[in-house]
């Protein structure tokens, strides 16, 4: 191996010696610092120096022409420097190519979510459409709270819902704590948990009068889907998620006892719905097939419905409700109960809520319930 002065204009001019594939030429004034050249034309700066146990590791700098000979020449001094104070650049580099790229986490945390999630596909649907093209190439480490920060802003200014960056933002920062929690190289940090949240008010307030309510039930008897009249109605006597609806099966309706079971919730916890007459006359009206466990499957493929959005708009526009949710039947089917005179416990019991935090939002309607009984009493004492 060629010991000479390593400058620009040499390595410009260099070739291999006669008969070879390619030659390595040692700098002279830095130790390591070398030069390979090819008889192919291709030529890179290598730098070349003994571990700690003796072994001769050979690390590449760059290729000729793809960086200046005094940036390689930086480097190679850089690295010295490393060397000699008891580094090891080549096991740095194998520790970097060894942390996985978020990609590869992903895969990892969408199998878990998998094991225990309900509904797995919300998590791979986010990060299919969000995460990955963004972060799925980058390496953990690469991954910083300022960037993360920055693409946040960047997807709020092209007008993506505060809601759905909190829901990003969650399954981001889960990604890196099950990393963690898994001892994943690149994983030991979250940048996602310095990210700031961004407050936001989610909860809609919508509710049906007794007159709109009417008037989406007579529409929806008009509907070309033979089951939406049952699935609204159902909704608003019920209180029950759409979900939980679509999804409820013969097995757990008890018309004698007038219950519901619903052994799935969103809140993990089964619970029991009482069901009023109206809905038992609408449950005794529904079509039935043999073999067929649903309540209120598609009459053509006797699987439960997975998208209502199309006879939903239809029914919903025409009965002049334009800015309603079908969610909302739910607020609604609430605020009948509690404009009845039903206390906010009985309420959140029925409508399955984990703690008495989501049932206040209702509390407003039942104090207008209790002030009709205190103006109904001063009426009744004519004071």
């Amino acid at each position: 191996m060629p010991v000479v002065k390593l400058d620009n204009n040499f390595c410009l001019n260099a070739r291999t010696e006669t008969g070879k594939g390619k030659t390595v030429f040692r700098d002279a004034s830095i130790t390591g610092f070398a030069f390979e050249v090819r008889s192919s034309g291709g030529a890179t700066y290598y730098f070349i120096y003994s571990d700690a146990y003796g072994k001769l590791q050979t690390t590449k700098i760059a290729r000729f022409g793809d960086i200046t000979f005094d940036q390689a020449r930086k480097e190679a001094k850089r690295r010295l420097s490393e060397v000699t104070l008891g580094g090891d650049p080549a096991a740095k580099k194998k520790e970097v190519k060894s942390i996985p790229t978020y990609a590869d986490l992903a895969a990892q945390h969408l199998e878990h979510a998998k094991t225990y999630q309900r509904v797995p596909s919300n998590t791979e649907s986010v990060m299919r459409v969000h995460l990955l093209p963004q972060w799925g190439k980058y390496r953990l480490h690469e991954i910083t709270t300022q960037a993360i920060s920055k693409w946040f802003a960047d997807k709020i200014a092209e007008g993506l819902a505060p809601a759905t960056i909190e829901k990003i933002r969650v399954i981001f920062s889960r990604s890196f704590e099950l990393g963690r929690q898994w001892n994943i190289a690149g994983a030991d940090r979250n940048p996602v948990r310095n990210v700031p949240r961004r407050r936001f008010k989610n909860a809609r307030t919508k509710y049906l009068s007794a007159a709109e309510a009417k008037k989406l039930l007579a529409q929806a008897e008009k509907s070309r889907n033979p089951q939406l009249k049952n699935i609204i109605g159902l909704l608003l006597l019920t209180g029950a998620r759409k979900t939980e609806l679509l999804t409820a099966q013969w097995q757990h309706v008890d018309l004698e006892r007038r219950t519901w079971h619903i052994p799935t919730t969103k809140t993990g916890v089964p619970r029991y719905v009482p069901l009023s007459q109206a809905a038992i006359d609408i449950i005794e009206e529904l079509p039935r097939w043999d073999g067929c466990p649903w309540l209120l499957p598609n009459p053509i493929t006797r699987n439960p419905y997975t998208d209502l959005k199309r006879p939903w708009d239809t029914a919903r526009d025409a009965a002049g409700l334009a800015d309603l949710h079908i969610h909302d039947l739910r607020h609604s089917a609430a605020s009948f109960m509690i404009n009845a005179g039903i206390d906010l416990y009985a309420v959140g019991r029925i409508l399955g809520h984990a703690d008495h935090q989501s049932t206040m939002r209702y509390s407003h309607l039942a104090n207008e319930t209790l002030m009709a009984a205190v103006e109904a009493g001063a009426k009744q004492m004519r004071i």
